[in-house]
């Protein structure tokens, strides 16, 4: 089985690969060849080497996206991206990266199917930034789609790209809807929601760490883990079970900054709270002002999707996978 990761050198693509080394059956077949793709230099783990190759693209230069698809991968995850803050602060790089790249690599395994019969499985991760006010309450799995955001528009874009290519049986195509991952590891990025993840991880091992927001915020998370388990159960599903809406919101945990703030406080005690820093951001408050709070996964749900229930399990998944069970 051939399998390309596109933005394995992300934070949800390194997972991605990490899980491939540790169950290599995770596909219900053995993977025999890994292209792993990135605008930066992705690692390869050791037991994935003998099979891998590690490519540094661009995906939306010229001709990019043709070469990748020569190799006639069978499963294709589609992770790259411009994240959100980014992607709203330069506006040329956020749709050359997350619309034309995408469209580019959707032509390419059309131009690939006129000439064979190879239909990709296509597993793409999109964003509950899709979203955007007025909401309701708890929004349906029927609530319709109107970005407030560059990234957000883009990524619907690409959703609506990904049902119509499916739809005429380019590929056989699914959009993962991500909640905010968090706890995310590492140092922070440019993402907007960067700040749900810097103020428990930097906490967590003596850090201090800055909060732009309200603690009234509200937001819908999953962890790094629950991620992983999302890309994988959608290589994996009949997709005659989904029919042809093919993007679902993933279920998540809908949950206060304060409630953030308490499950550190019961993890790591008032004195890694303590770190949190409280310096208003205008600019940050007014993109998560116009992302949505709370979801009915019932579609995801039902084809058997999971995430946390509590950010007590989601802090639990961090200290596991990232600290070795240990904290400052």
């Amino acid at each position: 089985m051939h399998v390309m990761i596109l933005g394995a050198a992300g934070m949800v693509g390194r997972k991605l690969v990490e899980k491939i080394a540790r169950e290599p059956l995770a596909f219900g077949r053995p993977v025999t060849r890994l292209t792993l793709v990135d605008a930066f230099q992705p690692s390869v783990p050791e037991p994935l080497r003998p099979v891998s190759t590690a490519l540094t693209v661009d995906l939306a230069g010229a001709g990019a996206a043709d070469r990748l698809i020569e190799g006639r991968p069978e499963l294709i995850f589609h992770l790259a991206a411009v994240v959100s803050g980014e992607a709203e602060a330069d506006f040329d790089k956020g749709y050359a990266v997350n619309l034309d790249g995408t469209r580019a690599l959707f032509d390419a395994i059309r131009q690939a199917g006129l000439t064979s019969d190879y239909v990709p499985r296509l597993v793409f991760a999109s964003s509950i930034a899709v979203f955007g006010t007025p909401f309701p309450e708890v929004i349906p799995d029927e609530f319709f789609t109107t970005p407030l955001t560059s990234y957000g528009t883009q990524k619907a874009i690409a959703e609506l790209l990904l049902a119509d290519y499916s739809r005429r049986g380019i590929f056989d195509g699914i959009g993962i809807r991500l909640p905010t991952i968090c706890v995310r590891p590492g140092a922070p990025n440019k993402a907007a929601s960067g700040f749900f993840s810097n103020i428990l991880r930097e906490p967590l091992v003596g850090k201090e760490a800055v909060l732009p927001v309200s603690d009234s915020v509200r937001h819908w998370f999953a962890s790094p883990r629950a991620a992983v388990g999302f890309f994988i159960h959608a290589a994996t599903i009949d997709t005659a079970r989904i029919g042809a809406r093919r993007n679902l919101t993933m279920p998540g945990l809908s949950a206060l900054v304060s409630e953030e703030i308490e499950a550190l406080r019961r993890v790591a005690g008032d004195k890694a709270v303590a770190l949190i820093k409280r310096v208003p951001d205008p600019v940050i408050e007014r993109i998560v002002a116009g992302w949505p709070t709370r979801f009915d996964a019932e579609r995801a749900s039902s084809l058997g999707f999971k995430a946390e229930t509590s950010f007590d399990e989601i802090l639990k998944v961090h200290i596991e996978d990232e600290l070795g069970g240990r904290i400052a």
